[in-house]
């Protein structure tokens, strides 16, 4: 018969994780998960800066309308990386701009991602589900017409660039793009770079230096995307394309400024399959096993919301 106190006390359970899991190291990952609230503030690079806030989508959507309008104040070009499909951060800058009559003729943003098939053709604008669709609907036909950049100054990957769609951004931004926004994915994936056979290396010097390409989703990645709203939120994986053209580590590194955004949230609930990801990018090695790791050693913002923050543990009483 069991004794009262096994159900007063619990113990662990030792077990090694599943092998499609990227990073398996339960001691750092223990670690981590036990960092919380203003803690996760706390960094060794001082360059690698942590903010935790209520609420870091008004930030991001100021920091960008900033930015473009000093390119029309100062007359001088803008080059942005921008992840999608972000409607609710993009239709605010564009109403900002059209009330405030910015001109962008300056500004030059470039998609960091986008589908493709199990062959590595890149999802067409006209595909429901893409990223450039979204960008376009979203952020270029959401600004007056009298305000719009030059429709060639939205770029987006597609099979006739994505070989050279890294040599276009370095050109495009005398170097690299003025700023990366990005949030990451289930792996901790930052743009589509994935821990997958196409990124994966033991040399992180290596990593950096990979430039844009097609590759292959990790099995968390579609399950996060199926959970997405183009993809009906419901679970259905068939639905989700098996590839994707993305940014590589490289043009992240090129890039003078790094903005991270870790608030994402299952339907404004307390479930996040963020909250782990985010210890394990802010306070984990940098590995190419959680390739956002990898701002920890670069110019970054990282605003992380206070749902995020919030402790998590065992719960008995909870389900989904």
């Amino acid at each position: 018969m069991l004794k009262e106190e096994v159900f007063k006390t619990g113990v662990d359970f030792g077990f090694t994780p599943a092998d499609f899991i990227p990073f398996k190291d339960r001691e750092v990952c223990e670690r981590v998960r036990k960092i919380n609230g203003k803690d996760l503030e706390k960094h060794p690079n001082p360059d690698f800066r942590i903010k935790v806030v209520h609420n870091p989508h008004p930030i991001v959507i100021g920091d960008i309308f900033t930015r473009i309008k000093a390119s029309d104040d100062q007359d001088k070009k803008t080059v942005l990386i921008l992840g999608n499909p972000e409607p609710e951060t993009y239709i605010p800058v564009a109403e900002l701009i059209n009330y405030h009559k910015v001109n962008c003729r300056n500004l030059h943003v470039f998609a960091m991602d986008e589908w493709a098939d199990e062959h590595g053709n890149i999802a067409p604008v006209s595909y429901k589900a893409s990223f450039a669709r979204s960008l376009l609907k979203s952020l270029y036909y959401s600004i007056d017409a009298d305000l719009r950049m030059p429709i060639e100054q939205i770029y987006y990957p597609n099979n006739k660039n994505i070989d050279h769609y890294s040599e276009m951004i370095t050109e495009t931004g005398d170097g690299g793009a003025d700023v990366c926004y990005s949030s990451p994915g289930w792996t901790g994936h930052l743009a589509f770079i994935d821990p997958v056979e196409e990124f994966l290396t033991d040399d992180l010097d290596e990593f950096l230096k990979q430039d844009a390409k097609i590759t292959s989703l990790h099995p968390l990645t579609v399950a996060q995307n199926s959970l997405h709203g183009v993809f009906g939120q419901s679970g259905y994986l068939a639905a989700v394309p098996p590839k994707a053209a993305t940014i590589g580590p490289a043009d992240v590194v090129r890039s003078r400024e790094r903005i991270e955004i870790h608030a994402l949230l299952t339907n404004n609930t307390f479930s996040s399959w963020q909250r782990m990801t985010s210890r394990l990018i802010l306070h984990g090695p940098v590995t190419p096993l959680v390739p956002s790791s990898i701002l920890q050693l670069l110019k970054t913002q990282v605003y992380v919301s206070e749902e995020l923050a919030a402790p998590f543990d065992c719960w008995e009483l909870v389900g989904y």
